[in-house]
Order: C-alpha cells, then sequence, then structure tokens
C-alpha cells in the first residue's frame, strides 16, 4: 500500500501578516526591516532619524495611524488629565510618543496613558526611552486607518497586560467608548459626562466640552 503524504504547509502571505496585525492598511506595515525581525531599536532608530512613530507588534513595525484632529484632542486629553492628576500626586501622564513594552516583543504607543506611582519601579519617571510599564488608563483617539480587527487585539494586548480602564475616542462620531475590559464598556455621546472611574476618582470631563474644541471659532 502506498503511503500518503501530508499536504506541503502553505507559506504564509503577506494577506496573513495584515490579518495578524489586525487588517491594518498596508502602507502601515514597513518591510524594512523584514517583518517578524524587527526590534525595539528598529522603532527608536526610525523615530530619530525619520520621525515616525511605529509600534512594534510580532516582530513587525506598524506605523502609528495619527491625524491633525486626533492629535488636537489628545493633547486636550492631556492636559485636563495633567490638571487633575499633577496637584494630587497621583502619577503620569504622557502623550502620544510615549512607547512602552507590553510584553516581549510588543510595543504600543497609546495616545495619551496616565501611570499612577505605585506602578513606577521606585516611584521614579523611568530612564529607558521603551520601558516595561503597564499604564493603569490608555486612551486611544481612533483615526481613519485604525480597522475594527486592529482595536480590537489592541484591547486585549492591554487589558491582558494589566491596564484598568481604557478610553477610545471617535472624533468622527463625537463618542468615547469606556472599556473595563475587552468586552465590557459603555460608550457616551457628545451630552454626556466621562468620568476616571475606580482609576481616577472625582475625575469628570464633559464631552460637549471635549469635542467642542473641533468647533471653536474665532471672535470678531
Amino acid at each position: 500500500m502506498t503511503p500518503v503524504s501530508a499536504p506541503p504547509l502553505a507559506r504564509p502571505t503577506i494577506a496573513d501578516l495584515l490579518a495578524r496585525l489586525g487588517d491594518v492598511p498596508a502602507w502601515r506595515v514597513l518591510l524594512d526591516p523584514p517583518p517578524g525581525r524587527a526590534t525595539v531599536a528598529d522603532a527608536l532608530a526610525l523615530d530619530a532619524q525619520e520621525d515616525r512613530l511605529c509600534e512594534l507588534v510580532d516582530g513587525t513595525l506598524v506605523e502609528k495611524g495619527m491625524g491633525y484632529r486626533e492629535s488636537l484632542l489628545a493633547g486636550a486629553l492631556i492636559a485636563l488629565l495633567r490638571a487633575f492628576v499633577v496637584p494630587r500626586r497621583l502619577g503620569l501622564v504622557t502623550g502620544e510618543a510615549g512607547m512602552i513594552r507590553l510584553f516581549p516583543g510588543l510595543v504600543r504607543i497609546p495616545d495619551v496613558a496616565f501611570t499612577s506611582w505605585n506602578r513606577l519601579p521606585g516611584r521614579r519617571v523611568p530612564d529607558a526611552p521603551v520601558p516595561d510599564l503597564v499604564p493603569d488608563l490608555v486612551v486611544e483617539v481612533l483615526s481613519e486607518s485604525n480597522t475594527t480587527a486592529e482595536m480590537n487585539r489592541k484591547r486585549d494586548e492591554y487589558f491582558r497586560a494589566g491596564v484598568r480602564l481604557l478610553w477610545e475616542v471617535d472624533p468622527e462620531g463625537r463618542t468615547v467608548s469606556a472599556y473595563t475590559a475587552p468586552d465590557q464598556s459603555v460608550t457616551l455621546d457628545h451630552t454626556q459626562t466621562l468620568d476616571g472611574g475606580d482609576v481616577l476618582p472625582g475625575f469628570t470631563l464633559r464631552l460637549c466640552d471635549l469635542f467642542g474644541e473641533l468647533d471653536e471659532q474665532a471672535g470678531p
């Protein structure tokens, strides 16, 4: 009887890579270094040499989806959070260039993050350009290039690492979805008020004030 050989294993394709990364647009995925071989050092070098912010996912550099409107809202949130956090000496608030290593080989760059002093070794600001650090709160301001699959993956990673609260800000819909777990969230519109929950008790933000920054008109 002639033995039956197993079919050859399919070679991975670019489509497989994009699907694994969360169906991100191909223009955001760098091929140099080759996917699977990139390191944290490569991400730092790209930022220093070309001013391009890339996350490191599965050994692949993925350019961060950004835009002017998204940067504006992130900046507003940083200012509001700092006004609450700093006087109370609660921790640190970082912005859209703050790389953090959640797991070996996984570097994310939330648009805004709050990290309590208790999560900072020695209650000091890390010296490393990409510290091994898990914030209490992360904020992702959605851009046009962010996909549903990408954000699903990010949520899973953040909460698996130990993030306690995630805000997804949608500039187009003018909503904020507050997640306390990957599958547990409440979505607030521009008429409602966002709060800091158990992570930042006492912090509140009227979303009409946040999204109102997109419509502010100059005076006469």
